[in-house]
């Protein structure tokens, strides 16, 4: 017998959705500040992101939600180096 999960609110359905918007869009844009800075390699970018090299690329590629992704991209984000502004 399986037991079914609960049903999400559409209000959390809406902020997961917000979210993954959200993680996507930051994940693109310091993938692209790395490229454009010659950091390709996993332990280059687990350097340049200050956290171990399997973590960072786990965080970079994770294609399923998981809460505290955009804190942390976030975090990673606001460095000085990394100019992740619109423009």
């Amino acid at each position: 017998m399986t037991q079914d999960k609960p049903k999400l609110s559409p209000a959390e359905q809406r902020r997961r959705r917000d979210e993954r918007t959200a993680a996507i869009r930051l994940r693109f844009a310091i993938r692209r500040n790395l490229d454009g800075r010659g950091i390709t390699t996993s332990a280059g970018i687990g350097e340049a992101l200050g956290m171990p090299a399997p973590e960072a690329q786990s965080l970079l590629s994770r294609h399923q939600w998981r809460e505290g992704d955009v804190a942390m991209l976030e975090a990673v984000a606001v460095r000085p180096w990394l100019n992740t502004e619109k423009r």
